[in-house]
């Protein structure tokens, strides 16, 4: 079977969660048989911060301009059985209708980012990957949210049936590491900064670090502005690339999940970050959303806080008690959201699709 894919990116993680879950999945659905090419724009920004030289499962084509590989796109359409468009794809609109135009396969739109989707189109903006006809013309529909985001897909675009998709972690490349120094702290956040993340990060990072002077915080990501807050017990490590997510988790004795505005009202959004950090033994801590409980027991195998307080009490845990949440969160994650599982789930979801789609076909014969 062979699929191809239109997203963001999949050579370069610099501030953006959606290369390291398409790396999984297409791994893993190399191992059930899939022919996989995914179609990225060259842009400066990521292929001067590219941290993948070979596709495991799949073959990548870079290309400056829609234009120039508007041909080749379009046969590659042409000889698939599945066409996915996602989410922040520059070029979106232009490879949905050389979808709708194709004689066969199965059209998937798969939205990464469902709650920015829906929240703009709520305040009456339209994002740049949507076309003005919206989802309707798509065989399928692929959210990375869940709960209520489903329906509002349906209603504010006109998706005909709405799955959802939940993020992953790739266990192989996600695993206990040894600790470094370098990342050695009491709470560490890995993430690209964020406007709208930014208030929960002071309240659950910065002032938790104001109020434990004697203790270290670590922060790494990009894309931080000069004014962020530091401190003397706040350091600071630039862009890590996935290679080192994992020693990284498993250098501080806590690891903060803060998710973004949008995706915390809506629930129901596991962010990738959740399940590596799970997957390398890290024991987390998150702020609160609907649906938490659905993907980690609370408690048991995540500290969900709301406050600084919060986050205090769970740094002034002892090390056994860190060390139980952490091996919980660990089983959990490797019964259930690995991304060999994520490609079973989308591999049945494409199969029915496919017999559904074929079944008028027969009918008509």
């Amino acid at each position: 079977m062979r699929m191809v894919i239109f997203g963001l990116t999949v050579t370069s993680s610099w501030g953006n969660g959606h290369a390291t879950l398409w790396r999984g999945l297409i791994r893993a659905l190399g191992g059930l048989g899939w022919s996989v090419t995914f179609f990225e724009r060259n842009t400066p920004y990521y292929a001067g911060a590219r941290d993948l030289d070979h596709l495991d499962g799949g073959n990548v084509v870079l290309y400056p301009d829609w234009e120039d590989i508007r041909h080749v796109a379009e046969q590659a359409i042409g000889q698939s059985d599945v066409v996915i468009v996602t989410s922040y794809c520059p070029d979106a609109v232009e490879a949905s209708r050389l979808a709708q135009q194709a004689s066969r396969g199965l059209r998937v739109f798969y939205d990464l980012d469902t709650p920015v989707t829906l929240a703009r189109i709520e305040q009456g903006q339209r994002p740049a990957y949507y076309g003005p006809e919206g989802l309707r013309d798509f065989d399928l529909v692929l959210s990375y949210t869940g709960g209520t985001a489903i329906d509002a897909l349906k209603t504010l675009l006109g998706a005909r049936r709405v799955l959802p998709l939940y993020g992953h972690v790739d266990p192989e490349r996600h695993r206990p590491a040894q600790p470094r120094a370098e990342f050695a702290g009491d709470l560490s956040y890995l993430g690209t900064y964020a406007a709208d993340r930014q208030a929960g990060v002071e309240k659950l990072l910065v002032r938790t670090a104001a109020g434990l002077p004697d203790h270290r915080f670590v922060i790494g990501g990009a894309q931080y502005p000069h004014e962020f807050p530091w401190s003397d017990n706040i350091f600071f490590v630039r862009h890590l690339p996935p290679a080192d997510h994992p020693a990284f988790f498993c250098s501080s004795r806590l690891t903060l999940n803060v998710t973004r505005e949008a995706m915390a009202k809506r629930g129901w959004c596991p962010s990738g970050r959740l399940f590596e950090a799970a997957a390398c033994g890290a024991a987390i801590v998150s702020d609160t959303w609907p649906g938490l409980s659905s993907f980690f027991q609370p408690g048991s195998e995540i500290l969900p806080v709301d406050t600084t307080d919060d986050v205090v009490a769970a740094v002034c845990l002892s090390d056994s008690e860190i060390d139980a949440i952490r091996r919980r969160a660990r089983e959990r994650v490797l019964d259930e959201h690995t991304s060999a599982q994520r490609a079973r789930e989308l591999d049945r979801l494409l199969s029915d699709s496919l017999q559904t789609a074929s079944e008028p076909l027969k009918e008509a014969i």
